[in-house]
């Protein structure tokens, strides 16, 4: 599951684009791993302007058709957290033998002032299903809000100081979940020292 930022903030430095274009390339990798099992599932939540948007849901990745995400407006992110739990928790599409699901979340902002996704994120990531999930948090520049992505993730939360790093980030990703697809093993996105700070886990960059 992707829960992309497509708020008026990703409209510079080619952020939009690049994002376009990685979870394009993400798609194609994702459906070649995929050839000779079947069992990989793809949804994503786009969170920009007045609402976050189901902009596939569930779909089995080969037959998953792409359509360039706009970005404008505001950052509706309790929405977005909303509209996940709602996906995750959703056993007729997910039954309970499935794969815990893996969730990356990509944001360059802060989320609207009157936005709960406080409360959203906390009935997300408390329900059995949401809380086994792996989860992967990038900032994109400096805006972005590096509490609001450690408490997503767990902890650890990869930094892009440029656009380009997105598609660095959700190659990560996909080998994450291809790797999980084949051996069945999920890496654990919040493995770090319990000496580390959550300050000093936010906003380093990662070599992936």
């Amino acid at each position: 599951m992707l829960l992309l930022d497509t708020s008026g903030s990703m409209l510079k430095d080619d952020k939009i684009e690049v994002l376009n274009d990685s979870v394009r390339e993400m798609i194609a990798a994702l459906k070649d791993a995929d050839a000779h099992t079947g069992s990989i599932r793809l949804s994503v939540i786009a969170f920009g302007g007045p609402t976050a948007q189901t902009v596939i849901a569930h779909a089995p990745i080969a037959e998953v058709e792409f359509t360039t995400l706009q970005a404008g407006g505001r950052t509706p992110l309790g929405q977005a957290f909303a509209r996940a739990e709602e996906l995750v928790n959703d056993l007729e599409a997910l039954p309970s033998n499935s794969h815990r699901p893996t969730i990356a979340l990509v944001s360059d902002g802060l989320p609207n002032r009157d936005d709960d996704w406080r409360d959203q994120l906390e009935r997300l990531i408390d329900h059995h299903r949401g809380a086994k999930a792996t989860r992967f948090a990038l900032g994109v520049g400096d805006d972005a809000d590096r509490d609001m992505l450690a408490a997503f993730s767990g902890g650890l939360v990869h930094r892009a100081g440029d656009a380009s790093k997105i598609r660095t980030f959700l190659q990560f990703v996909t080998m994450t979940v291809t790797e999980a697809t084949v051996t069945g093993v999920v890496a654990n996105a919040s493995s770090v020292s319990g000496d580390t700070s959550i300050e000093e886990l936010v906003w380093r960059d990662d070599d992936f």
